[in-house]
């Protein structure tokens, strides 16, 4: 499903990722995890053609997206949540929603009602404006923003940061619904260890631009938590 081979990455002078290998199956849920700053973002940049590599290839459902921008993602079934929401505040809910529509060459004629019997409270809000929700609604609608591309793929940035426990706990659930009812493959930055173990049946850790560790969820030691997590 998703396949990544002797991935390098570079910014000005200095290079984030340092030959990265990861290979993700079709229908899993994986945790890319590690400390600040050592390189899952840029990773899942990559995999969605917002950075450029400097060598190495990315395979997306059989695709070779290497060298493809972030526009051609949608149209092979990827979804993406990034860090920190990006919603348009100024844009109603259901204009939000729309946008991700537009991405797609062949045009829905609108939104997927499934969209919001994971997320019922955005139905109740479509006129709201983006920027008038609270944080926990304003994720809903990141994640619903990605789910009505329907995609094969979810691509997660750290989908919990900032928000109220039980909007962590309603996104687990539709996660793990996601994948239990769709063959979703879910990918997700994650630093919170219980709410990865939750979620993630695998994971790949990473260390200074690499990949330093990797297997099923029930592998993550306390040796390597207390060596690549802990702060």
């Amino acid at each position: 499903m998703i396949k990544v081979s002797g991935l390098n990455q570079r910014y000005g002078g200095s290079q984030i990722l340092w030959d990265v290998d990861m290979h993700i199956p079709e229908g899993s849920r994986t945790c890319i995890m590690g400390r600040n700053g050592v390189g899952k973002t840029t990773l899942l940049k990559c995999m969605m053609g917002m950075l450029p590599s400097a060598s190495g290839s990315i395979h997306i459902n059989g695709e070779d997206l290497s060298r493809s921008g972030i526009e051609r993602r949608p149209n092979i079934g990827v979804g993406y949540v990034p860090q920190g929401r990006h919603i348009f505040g100024q844009l109603t809910v259901e204009e939000n929603l729309k946008v991700s529509l537009n991405c797609l060459r062949q045009k829905n004629k609108g939104i997927p009602e499934e969209v919001f019997t994971y997320f019922p409270v955005l139905k109740e809000m479509l006129a709201r404006r983006g920027g008038d929700l609270s944080g926990g609604q304003q994720q809903q609608l990141a994640i619903a923003r990605a789910l009505v591309l329907n995609p094969k793929v979810l691509i997660l940035d750290e989908p919990n940061e900032g928000i109220q426990p039980n909007i962590v706990q309603l996104i687990r659930d539709v996660l793990l619904a996601l994948n239990k009812e769709k063959n979703m493959t879910i990918v997700l930055v994650e630093q919170k260890l219980p709410f990865a173990r939750a979620v993630g049946e695998q994971f790949q850790l990473m260390e200074r631009g690499k990949v330093v560790a990797s297997g099923p969820m029930e592998n993550l030691d306390d040796k390597l938590i207390e060596s690549y997590l802990q702060v």
